[in-house]
């Protein structure tokens, strides 16, 4: 066999007063295909730094073969100090390597390569960063989460492109399907150490739940030793003396073992607050048509949800499909064709981007809505620390801004406030965003347990598999089409996934090793101040429009109005007419913004 690469053994590292790695090793052979899992918090971007040679471990030794060369992505790359972005991504080049393979990359990533970089999004910056590590060909390649902000086309193209390349791979991700296509060893982060299984990852965790199974009987043998000797020392015979001390000496160990046992984190438990049952029909909508400007989003697209349905909805990024969400849940009006809602039906919505948390406002009062230490989940109260432990929040947490959560901290925030709203229609966009495996285990199934209906956005191909009954796929030029199951058997059906939606090229493209100083004309289109602001702004006055609505629509509700005061039934309704328009002409703003602002970054 040959010697290993990269070798990490004995791996120590503290942070604080907590041991997070206690003994972790990683060997890469040449053309390893590794799966790095574990949970949140677990070490694995931690363990790929020290790989990287980022971060010094306080124990153990890192080996390298001379000469070997190494890429590694990092979840928030720096882009400072280059003019463009296939400056930076040259400048990972070394003198052998293909300088075409940066523009390329680039190209198939959603960039042009003349982008400065200090006007990028997160998501264009990682894009980046992606082509960078790619480029070189490299002997290692160490990639933390690489399909975070990529859409479905991205994702399949950069599977593709990674099994056609010869480099050893160490692999972080959320993506189930991603992992089981690509990987062909598992290493394992469990309680500070690794456990390297020589199988990918499609076969890892059921190993995982035997081994899991067999530590939690080893730990009741234990136990029942313990009682036996415990016994003997109370009413045993008393034998030899040397005899008596070897046996307490055991006792003693086996108690120091039960003492230090780390068992397994626990897991998050999801409840959902369910509302009353809706009527059979949920959502009818008959040849729906939206457009923005030239722009047509949604072309004539008709379909009928029933109760209990679990509808996927795909397509790239900029396709629309927040738009047609909108549109089926009664958010947005179409400029054509109509939408019947069904009755009795009672919302849970999911916000991608967490737009709708508060940064500023403590944890507690998320969950609880403010002024309350309890919140009702399906009809019994429950005090807020408890139903944050429920998803491993600790009580500490309870004063903590959601600002300074981490990105899986604010997803679990997001769920738990939306779970815990009593609802017969859940809507989730992208919710497997940030999650562990074992969460997305775990919302897999209280999707499947939940008796009302769900429509959800997501990029995950594995869990659209596992989740919905019919799956909503843009098919482009505004054109929408629905297929029964999950995504594999649209695929099956369609003969194809889901193409990347086509963007005209906004200016011409260096050649490599030329590149040009960005200047006002030749930089990538880009969101404007105003226009940034207008995102921001847009939902507080929407929201703010919405309940002056509430109020001008509880005046005209008293029947006696226009008999007792003509005057003021006639002004409380032309205010009411003003303020839904001016809504209406604020949402169109919105989405249009947003549609450009996906586009842009996507």
């Amino acid at each position: 066999m040959a010697p290993p690469l990269l070798a990490l053994q004995s791996i120590r590292l503290v942070l604080g007063s907590t041991e997070l790695l206690t003994g972790a090793d990683l060997s890469v052979l040449p053309g390893d295909k590794i799966a790095l899992v574990g949970r949140n918090g677990s070490g694995k971007s931690t363990l790929l730094k020290i790989a990287a040679g980022e971060i010094e471990p306080d124990g153990g030794e890192r080996f390298f073969q001379p000469g070997t060369t190494v890429r590694y992505l990092a979840q928030e790359p720096d882009l400072s100090g280059y003019e463009t972005t296939l400056a930076y991504v040259e400048d990972g080049l070394e003198g052998a390597d293909n300088p075409f393979r940066a523009q390329y990359l680039l190209e198939q990533l959603g960039l042009t390569g003349s982008e400065d970089p200090k006007s990028l999004s997160g998501g264009e910056a990682r894009r980046a960063a992606l082509a960078r590590v790619l480029a070189p060909e490299p002997d290692i390649l160490l990639l933390d989460e690489p399909t975070n902000h990529l859409d479905l086309p991205a994702i399949e193209w950069l599977e593709s492109e990674l099994k056609s390349m010869k480099s050893a791979l160490v692999l972080i991700s959320h993506d189930r399907r991603f992992l089981s296509d690509l990987t062909r060893v598992t290493v394992w982060i469990d309680r500070g150490e690794t456990r390297r299984i020589d199988r990918g990852f499609a076969g890892f965790e059921a190993w995982r739940d035997d081994f899991l199974e067999q530590e939690e009987k080893e730990q009741h043998k234990l136990a029942r030793k313990i009682v036996a000797e415990e016994h003997w020392v109370r009413y045993g015979v008393t034998a030899r003396r040397k005899r008596n001390v070897r046996r307490m000496h055991e006792l003693s160990d086996l108690r120091k073992k039960v003492r230090e046992y780390r068992g397994p984190q626990g897991n998050v438990k999801m409840t959902v607050s369910e509302g009353q049952s809706s009527g059979a029909l949920v959502v009818e909508a008959d040849e729906i048509s939206k457009s923005f400007g030239d722009r047509l989003v949604v072309d004539t697209f008709s379909t009928r949800i029933m109760r209990g349905a679990r509808v996927g909805i795909v397509g790239p990024n900029g396709a629309g499909k927040t738009t047609l969400i909108r549109m089926l849940i009664g958010d947005l009006a179409p400029d054509s064709g109509s939408v019947r809602l069904g009755t009795r039906l009672e919302l849970a919505v999911l916000d991608q981007r967490r737009a709708t948390l508060d940064p500023d406002m403590p944890l507690k009062d998320v969950l609880t809505g403010g002024g309350s230490d309890t919140l009702t989940i399906n009809g019994e109260s429950k005090h807020v620390i408890g139903y944050m432990k429920e998803f491993l929040f600790p009580p500490e947490q309870a004063r903590t801004a959601v600002g300074k959560l981490s990105g899986g901290e604010r997803n679990r925030v997001t769920l738990a406030r939306a779970l815990a709203l009593p609802s017969n229609v859940l809507v989730l966009d992208e919710p497997t965003n940030d999650l562990d495996l074992e969460t997305l285990d775990l919302l897999e199934e209280t999707i499947a347990d939940y008796k009302g209906t769900v429509i959800v956005v997501s990029h995950d191909r594995d869990f659209l598999d596992k989740v919905a009954s019919s799956v909503i796929v843009a098919e482009g030029d505004g054109r929408w089409a629905e297929y029964a199951g999950g995504y594999s058997d649209m695929v099956a059906q369609r003969g194809e996934g889901v193409k990347a939606r086509a963007v005209d090229k906004l200016q011409a493209v260096p050649t490599p090793k030329q590149t040009p100083k960005s200047t006002p004309t030749s930089q990538k289109r880009k969101l404007s101040f105003k226009e940034k602001h207008a995102l921001e702004t847009l939902p507080k006055q929407m929201d703010a429009l919405k309940a002056e609505m509430d109020g001008l629509q509880k005046t005209l509700d008293d029947p006696a109005l226009y008999n007792r005061d003509p005057a003021l039934f006639e002004r409380t309704t032309e205010a009411f007419v003003a303020a839904q328009d001016k809504l209406t002409e604020y949402e169109d703003q919105w989405l249009e913004l947003e549609l450009l602002r996906e586009e842009l970054e996507g």
